[in-house]
Order: C-alpha cells, then structure tokens, then sequence
C-alpha cells in the first residue's frame, strides 16, 4: 500500500504542506491550472532551516509593485495584526497567514518583482463564492472533490465559532486567491503522488496567543479546535510559544489524514521537507512528508462501549442479547461474570456500538435487562480487518462438498486469517464421519491454495 506520512511535530500550514510535497516529489506542473484561473504565482525556492534542507513555497500576486512586496517579505509571520486592511475578520480563519517563509531573509531576490506576495490578496469571499470559483477551475473530479471538502471544514468551523451557518459563512483571508490557492495547490499535488493512504502523527498547535481583531486569543486559535474536533488526528501543545497549526493546515489534514502515533513502517521512497514561516533556536520548522509502500493495516472505525451491571437477569435473556442489540446496530455483545454487592453473583455486559447508534441500543438494553443504568466509554475507535465470507469446495471421498470460509484481510488485500464456519463443517463431517477438524482444516487450505 502506498502511504503518504506527515510529521506533525511542528505543526502544518498550507504553504508547509505545499513545500513538503513538492520536496517529496510531487509535479510543480500540476499547480499550472492554478495560475491559468487566479492572479497567483506559485514561487518554490531552497531554504536552510537549523541545518535541515527544506522547500518553501510563496504564493505571488501578478501586479503589486516592489514595495509592497518588500513590505510583506519583511513582515515577520507571527507579528500580523489579524485585521489586515481594516478588516473585521469575524470569521477570520487562517490565524497564521500559512504563506511565504517570511522570518527566513536568504529568499531570491532575483524574481520579478511585479509579483508581490499574495498574503491576504484579493477579494474576501462568501463561502458560496468560493465554492463558485473553485468549481469554475476546470479541476480532474477528485481533486475538485478534495479542494471543496476542505473549504466545507473551515466554513463549518467558522459557522461554529461566531454562531452562523454555512450559507451565511464569510471568509476573508481564506477566501483570498493566496488561501485558495493552496488548498486547490495541495489538492492537485497529493492527487499527482496518488497515495492510497495519507497518515499524519500528533499535530502539534505550538502556545502564547494570538492577535485578532475582536481581541487575542489563545493557541491554538478556536477555528483549529473546531476543525480538530471533527479530524481522526490529535492536538498536542508547544514546543515552540508560537502559532504553529494554522486553520488551513488543520482542514486539510483533517480531510486527508488519518490519525497515528507514531510513523508506520515503510519502504520510504520518497520524503521531503517544507518550511514553516518562523525560526527557532532549537527547532528546525519543517514539516516532512515520507512517501512509501506499507503492508497494509487495519481499518479504523469510530465506535463507543456502552456498559451495564446486572443482578437479576435470567441466562435465557443475557443468551439472547447478542441478537436482540444486534438488531439494533450493536457490532459486539460480551456478558461476564462478576460479583456485585454484598458478593451476589451477577453480570457485566458490555456492548460495542457506533456512536451514532449508541441511544438506540442503550435503549433496547435497558428494555431487555431491566437495567436502571447503562454507562458509555469513549473507546475513540477500534481497528477491524476487513471481511467477507467465501465458498469453496473440498472433495471428501471421491465426493464434493461446499462449505463457507471467512476471510480476513488488511486494507492492502492480503489475508491474514481464515477460518471455516463451524456449522458448514459440521454437516459435512456428519455426512462422511469424518472429524468437523479435518473439514475445516481442507476448507481453510482450500482457501489458502487459491491465494497463491
């Protein structure tokens, strides 16, 4: 399986994420439909950060003159006022300005300068007109898809934060052709590595505050908790008193990325570094992209415990619960002895569920135990194989017999578990007198031998 990997120890921005993926690989080409649709230049170049060799991309606007293209590389990336040309950024988004490496000075002043950084350029936009305007590109499907999912993110959490809708959402600086730019930027340049899994570790938000215009604010900004909230990922503070997670890089991660700890393992074939705007005394700010095939894993699903003690249930009734919560939406159903107050025998029964059915089951729970009480767990998620249930056939005495096998397999394919049902390989055992072992024991190699 190809795995695309982000290391999110020093946060990610939009302009990160442009520079680590074009470092790992990616075409400069694609960004090309970009530039032919907005007023924008995309401008990569080599940086050094803390000794580590790293790509930062700037998003240039075709017409500002050479002072204000001075005035915007001088400015340093944490020191904007976020009410930039008198704005007021109630639904004010991207917090860190996710663009150029503007705290690193060795850029190449040999560009042209009628293009000056895009930083906040353009029109601010209603969440409808960019909607508009991103499906005016003429983009390939998926990446439209991608671009647009992530704009739904940041509007949804904007709505959230100041109290509107989605409809109503206004962005400004997000709404700029510079924002827009690297959404639709990183969009076409994940679709050109083509990963058929994008993982992300612990995203780091960095500390202190941050100005806005209705007042400072605490880091990470709110709509980096919003967006946080609804992504696989998880947050974590420092190293560094800085805004370091900005919302942009948080949306697109958040619709990319699943969640991990730690890197997987890989066969790295690919990997690169993109260059965050501030620098650190002691932290290289980079963000690295690793490029390479894995095994494969598990799938991941969103799922809550729900629990309950009982000491007055029948066996006939804890027997029948694995149906009756199934019926329901219940993935799981354990009932285990335990011993209560005043050391009556009694039951724990737990019950896995999703959490969108997890009232409708506590309900039926409650109805079949009598139970007065019923405990939720916030598991997170579980990891589960994908399965399917395959019919084979064996030949027993010169006579062929079918039985059905279930298979489980990683989400690369590969099988890592067989297993004949028992009730199949007892008919036939019963038919030849033959042990049900050895008729699950021909149907599972049965199974093994057409993998090969």
């Amino acid at each position: 399986m190809q795995t695309l990997a982000f290391d999110g120890r020093m946060g990610a921005s939009g302009d990160m994420l442009l520079g680590a993926l074009l470092a790992a690989g990616a075409d400069r080409d694609r960004l090309a439909v970009v530039e032919d649709h907005l007023p924008v230049r995309y401008e990569a170049r080599s940086v050094t950060k803390n000794g580590i060799a790293a790509t930062a991309v700037s998003v240039r606007h075709e017409g500002t003159d050479a002072a204000d293209e001075g005035k915007s590389e001088d400015d340093g990336h944490g020191d904007h006022d976020h009410s930039h040309d008198g704005h007021d950024h109630h639904d004010h988004t991207d917090h860190n300005h996710d663009h150029a490496d503007h705290s690193d000075h060795s850029h190449d002043h040999n560009h042209d300068h009628s293009h000056g950084h895009a930083e906040g350029h353009g029109p601010e936009r209603t969440y409808a007109e960019v909607v508009a305007l991103v499906e005016s590109m003429d983009l390939p499907g998926t990446v439209e898809r991608d671009a647009l999912a992530t704009f739904e993110r940041l509007g949804e959490a904007e709505a959230s934060v100041h109290g509107t809708d989605l409809d109503s959402t206004h962005f400004h600086e997000v709404g700029a052709d510079d924002a827009i730019a690297d959404v639709v930027g990183v969009a076409l340049l994940v679709d050109d590595l083509g990963p058929e899994r994008v993982v992300t570790t612990p995203l780091s938000t960095g500390g202190g505050e941050v100005s806005m215009s209705h007042g400072t604010y605490p880091v990470p900004a709110p709509a980096v908790v919003e967006i946080a909230e609804r992504a696989d990922w998880s947050l974590r503070g420092g190293p560094i008193e800085a805004e370091l997670l900005t919302p942009t890089g948080a949306a697109l991660l958040a619709h990319y990325a699943e969640g991990v700890e730690r890197l997987p393992t890989l066969r790295v074939e690919a990997s690169g570094y993109g260059a965050g705007g501030y620098d650190f005394p002691d932290h290289p700010n980079v963000l690295r992209a690793i490029v390479g095939a894995d095994r494969g894993g598990l799938g991941r699903e969103e799922i809550t415990v729900l629990e309950t003690n009982v000491d007055d249930v029948t066996p006939e009734v804890l027997g029948g619960l694995q149906d009756s919560l199934a019926q329901v939406g219940a993935r799981d159903v354990s009932v285990l002895p335990a011993t209560m107050k005043k050391s009556r025998p009694g039951h724990l029964v737990k019950v896995v569920v999703k959490p969108e059915d997890a009232d409708r089951v506590a309900r039926r729970l409650a109805e079949e135990t009598g139970t007065l009480g019923i405990r939720e767990h916030g598991a997170g998620h579980r990891w589960v194989a994908d399965r399917e249930i395959r019919r084979v056939s064996i030949e027993v005495d010169g006579e062929t017999y079918e039985v059905d096998v279930k298979v489980g397999t990683d989400d690369s394919g590969e099988a890592f578990d067989v297993s004949a049902e028992y009730d199949d390989a007892a008919a036939v055992a019963a038919e030849t007198d033959r042990p049900v072992r050895e008729v699950r024991r021909l149907a599972e190699e049965s199974v093994d031998a057409s993998e090969e």
